[in-house]
């Protein structure tokens, strides 16, 4: 501790100074090892250890902690690859359907079963007239504007709870068994439809949640829809 003693006597020496120096000199005690056996640290346990064994047991504390968040960071890949392969698959349906009704069905069972929503909805807009072949949702696009305006005029997705109306336009007959819902406009040179999921908890869907999935398959919909709406 030469250079301490360079600014002050030993007797004036103060433990910010001691701290400060070790602190500046991280190799000190690699030079003088011997007093590493000599210097004791409290224990919780009330016996005291020296700095070494109280350095081994910090290791290995932060090591059990790294372990935990490198386990974490394993069971979120896992989670993701999962949801990337059932996210796969239900493009790839997507795609292959030939009808509308071929699309709405596969929308509707993978988000039921594959991704576990309570409730889920796809709306076309079209004149049903013209589509008397489909037994999916067809409504007039003015009808969709009147009674849905602030969803299908809203950049991205919608989170949260709804107005009545609105899960009425929806989800029909399952409105009232919703509590919360996630709704994207599809849309692709014009109007094309809405989607919907809902869920019993009024928690599950809220304006913070990350809504990247839903306008992930929108984009997919919106490119496979206009070759089987009628202008």
């Amino acid at each position: 501790m030469a250079e301490l003693a360079e600014h002050s006597n030993d007797h004036d020496i103060t433990e910010e100074q001691v701290a400060h120096f070790l602190k500046s000199h991280s190799g000190f005690f690699l030079k003088h090892d011997d007093l590493l056996v000599d210097l004791t640290l409290a224990h919780d346990s009330g016996h005291a250890v020296s700095l070494l064994e109280r350095q081994v047991s910090l290791l290995r504390e932060r090591n059990v902690d790294m372990r935990d968040r490198l386990n974490s960071l394993l069971d979120s890949a896992k989670t993701n690859g999962h949801l990337f392969e059932k996210t796969k698959q239900l493009v790839l349906a997507l795609i292959d359907a030939q009808s509308l009704d071929a699309i709405v069905n596969t929308f509707n069972r993978s988000l039921l079963s594959d991704f576990v929503v309570d409730f889920s909805s796809m709306t076309l807009f079209g004149d049903a007239a013209q589509h008397d072949s489909t037994l999916s949702r067809m409504v007039p696009v003015d009808t969709a504007y009147a009674t849905i305006p602030g969803l299908l005029k809203s950049n991205g997705t919608t989170a949260g709870v709804l107005r009545p109306e609105e899960l009425q336009f929806l989800f029909s007959e399952q409105a009232d068994q919703i509590s919360s819902a996630a709704v994207v406009a599809l849309n692709h040179t014009k109007p094309l439809g809405v989607l919907a999921i809902g869920s019993k908890d009024p928690d599950h869907f809220s304006s913070d949640m990350g809504t990247l999935f839903l306008e992930y398959i929108a984009e997919v919909l919106n490119r496979v829809l206009p070759q089987h709406l009628q202008p």
